[in-house]
């Protein structure tokens, strides 16, 4: 039967009223634009840099192979003390390191505080004693990649800014899972839509890249979060406070520092690095009147001050009857209750181990371990371990490598994609409608990150208070 009323016409789309789910969307996307663009610059930075320190061991290897490897095997290796003489007639100063060999093949390095400040490492074969050349602490390349990674070679200050950025990497990760979702679609979810030359496959490379490495991402930010300036240090003293990451009792009765182990210039396990230093106690002196009141900045001071001190010889035999591995790196006492300290750091997590002797008797001051940490500095330390690529070999530091690789990609492609959606002189963000609201679930999500990471919800509220109160002209000049 044929219809007389006309078919009634579409309701132009800027007439539809916004579901909650398009303006949930629309709200999602405008906080993923805005994340991305403050992060992708250092994201890109800590991918590169963590990609090289992944393989830091085999790329020193053959960059720093003159200075590691010898050729003459045969003999015996002379002790330690020669070879720290010889490292002295070399470079003078303050002798503050020894690294043994640890297989045949390999050089001896004597690490030296030069009077103008910093530290040398000085190689030499372990058996004729020969001085295979040297190399400042401050260019070794796992150092200055080190700093990169961290900003710390900017200054302190800008090692909130890297926490800042991994906490809104967690933002752009589950954001952006979000705007994948499928939600009844099939194509760019799982296939790459179109032409290289179009916007739509780098949309779809984009989502479809960051949903295959959202797990890794994620875990890189969570893991890197330790070694951040205000939430690894609170995280830390926190932990140890309620008896679940360094228990106090460890270090015993005897005289310990105010200075913590990470700022005396030794690698220590993060576990560790705000814990105590142990201290040795002079000869004739009372340990009760140092403890708690000691600094481990004391003069510098060599071996042969201090005629009581057991020497670096008798040190290495302790340690080596303690289980410890030929070629664990020691650090030497620095000032009269300087310690010496061995620092093994295996691929295994559970065979890490830090031991301190007293430089006068050799007693054992500390012998702290992964079987000593309680349940959230073990969680730690495995997340730092494998975060490092360490824990699983090979396969770790391919899986973390992807991860790398996978956020270069992002960067990228977030680049071009916005580059070419961007109109003439405008920054392109997703726009914001007076009808839109956040969903509750979105809100309990932003707080609860917020409340984990608090320098993260600091500048959450800030951006709200910025996007708040920003002009109209200027949001007309900034939108889509």
């Amino acid at each position: 039967m044929q219809q007389n009323a006309s078919p009634s016409l579409p309701t132009p789309p800027t007439l539809q009223p916004a579901t909650s789910e398009s303006a949930l969307y629309r709200r999602v996307w405008r906080w993923h634009f805005y994340a991305g663009l403050v992060c992708l610059p250092f994201l890109a930075l800590l991918a590169i840099t963590g990609a090289l320190y992944l393989y830091k061991e085999p790329i020193e290897s053959v960059l720093y192979a003159k200075l590691r490897a010898v050729d003459d095997t045969s003999g015996a290796s002379l002790d330690a003390q020669a070879l720290i003489a010889n490292a002295l007639k070399a470079q003078p100063g303050q002798h503050v390191r020894f690294n043994g060999p640890a297989v045949p093949g390999l050089s001896a390095e004597v690490g030296i505080r030069v009077p103008g400040g910093g530290t040398v490492g000085i190689y030499l074969d372990p058996v004729s004693g020969r001085v295979l050349g040297q190399l400042p602490d401050s260019q070794r390349l796992s150092e200055v990649v080190k700093g990169l990674h961290s900003l710390m070679i900017v200054g302190r200050w800008a090692n909130y800014w890297v926490e800042i950025v991994a906490g809104w990497a967690i933002v752009l990760v589950v954001s952006g899972v979000f705007l994948w979702w499928p939600r009844g679609r099939k194509g760019g979810v799982y296939s790459l839509r179109g032409h290289s030359s179009q916007r739509l496959w780098w949309r779809d490379l984009h989502a479809f890249t960051g949903t295959v490495a959202a797990a890794a991402i994620l875990f890189l930010a969570v893991t890197g979060m330790p070694w951040s300036a205000y939430w690894g240090q609170h995280f830390g003293r926190i932990t140890s406070e309620l008896g679940i990451g360094l228990p106090r009792y460890l270090f015993g009765p005897g005289p310990s520092s105010s200075v913590p182990l990470a700022s005396v210039g030794t690698s220590v396990p993060w576990m560790l690095s705000q814990a105590p230093t142990p201290l040795s106690t002079p000869p004739a002196q009372d340990p009760s009147q140092h403890a708690g009141h000691a600094s481990v900045q004391a003069p510098l001071d060599s071996e042969d001050q201090h005629a009581s001190s057991i020497g670096v010889n008798r040190a290495l035999q302790i340690f080596e009857g303690l289980g410890l591995p030929p070629g664990t790196p020691v650090s030497l006492p620095s000032g009269p209750q300087g310690t010496y300290a061995a620092m093994r750091f295996p691929d295994d997590v559970r065979d890490q181990r830090v031991v301190h002797l007293d430089r006068y008797s050799g007693k054992v001051l500390s012998d702290v371990g992964y079987r000593n940490y309680g349940p959230a500095g073990r969680a730690i330390e495995w997340g730092v371990n494998i975060h490092t690529g360490l824990q699983f070999g090979w396969i770790n530091r391919l899986v973390m490598l992807a991860a790398c690789v996978s956020i270069v990609v992002l960067t990228v492609s977030a680049v071009v994609m916005w580059w070419k959606r961007r109109p003439k002189g405008r920054l392109a963000a997703p726009p914001r409608r007076a009808a839109d609201r956040a969903a509750v679930g979105s809100i309990l999500v932003a707080a609860i990150l917020g409340a984990i990471y608090p320098l993260l919800g600091a500048s959450m509220l800030f951006a709200l208070l910025v996007d708040a109160a920003l002009p109209t002209r200027l949001r007309e000049q900034f939108r889509l």
